[in-house]
């Protein structure tokens, strides 16, 4: 019994002497956790070898490509304001560089009305004075010209009718004034139609999900290769990106360019005629088939309708609370399609340039006939 204090205080003394020496513990380590020097975060292990995937170097490498030839515009619209004073009123747009001379492809309405027009490239932010050379309000495409002092980097055109559902796109342009910004989404999907709150029917629009903006309008939708084979133009709402933007093909643009090298402006088609679109029991009661179509009101002398025959109305008639011209060629398709709105004859010349035939069939006289004119030109844009 005499040993025992002994001993305890030999392990006493033990203990201490391994905690503090061999263990190296003291007080503080009860507060470590607090104290603690370290990093509140990990880095992955393979954070600096794993690179970049093959889409990621994909997408990176588009943009370092096509960067330096989008545009930023900028037009200036002078306005009156209440107390008739004259106030300048900014848009802005993006666009991209087709040839190194400085011609520039982007939407119309980007500079409709514009009375100045500033470019301002990605590559160098240097600011250019432009001018517009023609535009072409039917498929809302405008074609620009800046003076530069060298060869400016561009971009090389695709092919939009090879386009499948699914494939991957990117975007670049200027939403909001941020000046070169990429999105990237897949093609949606082909052959929308739609119909802006001001300005005319878009058809055959490339619907994609890539992010587009106000101030997207005019820049380049890009495939995989870097190639354009689209111009972003529209957006689904007011209220911006969800998901839903549109783009005019790119092969629609391709003919432009070339009308435009060929003629050295961009020409408007007409056949010129008049008409209203009629169906069901209205055209029955006009002896006419039930199905609908284009009754030609009026057509002009002199024009590609004259020269192929057709006819107008030779009489008037009271039809509901409306007074047309009866009498005349009635078009119940155009280029095979049956004819199913008002607005389906424009729709077609719409894919037309000068000089193309436009297939039209007419009933006349009991009849269906194939009358083929050739769309001549109406006043120039500019």
């Amino acid at each position: 019994m005499r040993m025992r204090p002994f001993i305890w205080a030999v392990a006493l003394v033990g203990g201490f002497w391994y905690l503090t020496s061999v263990a190296q513990w003291g007080p503080g380590r009860l507060w470590q956790p607090i104290r603690q020097t370290g990093r509140l975060w990990s880095a992955p292990a393979a954070a600096e070898s794993a690179g970049f995937s093959t889409d990621e170097n994909n997408n990176i490498e588009i943009y370092k490509l096509a960067r330096p030839a989008t545009a930023n515009i900028t037009s200036i619209v002078y306005r009156e304001d209440f107390f008739f004073q004259v106030y300048p009123q900014e848009g802005t747009g993006s666009g991209f560089v087709v040839k190194p001379d400085g011609l520039i492809l982007t939407n119309n309405h980007v500079v409709t009305g514009s009375q100045q027009l500033t470019v301002t490239l990605a590559g160098d932010k240097k600011q250019y004075k432009a001018r517009v050379l023609g535009t072409d309000p039917r498929n809302d495409l405008a074609l620009v010209r800046i003076q530069a002092d060298r060869p400016l980097p561009f971009l090389k055109l695709g092919d939009s009718d090879g386009l499948q559902v699914g494939q991957k796109v990117l975007a670049i342009g200027n939403p909001f004034g941020f000046g070169g910004t990429l999105t990237t989404g897949v093609v949606s999907a082909l052959g929308r139609s739609l119909q802006p709150q001001e300005g005319r029917r878009l058809e055959d629009m490339i619907q994609t999900d890539a992010a587009i903006n106000p101030g997207n309008s005019g820049g380049p939708l890009l495939d995989s290769h870097g190639a354009v084979i689209g111009i972003n133009t529209a957006i689904y709402g007011p209220q911006g990106n969800i998901g839903i933007g549109f783009a005019l093909p790119i092969n629609r643009a391709k003919a432009m360019l070339d009308e435009f090298q060929a003629k050295g402006r961009v020409t408007r088609p007409y056949v010129g005629i008049d008409t209203v679109y009629i169906s069901g029991d209205v055209a029955e009661e006009l002896g006419l088939p039930g199905e609908g179509g284009l009754l030609i009101q009026r057509v002009e002398p002199g024009s590609p309708a004259a020269e192929a025959g057709l006819r107008g109305g030779t009489r008037r008639a009271i039809v509901g609370s409306y007074q047309i011209t009866i009498g005349g060629d009635f078009a119940i398709a155009v280029e095979g399609q049956p004819v199913e709105s008002m607005d389906a004859l424009q729709r077609a010349l719409n894919r037309k340039r000068v000089g193309d035939m436009l297939d039209l069939t007419i009933y006349r006289s009991g009849r269906t006939q194939r009358v083929r004119v050739k769309v001549g030109e109406a006043t120039p844009t500019l």
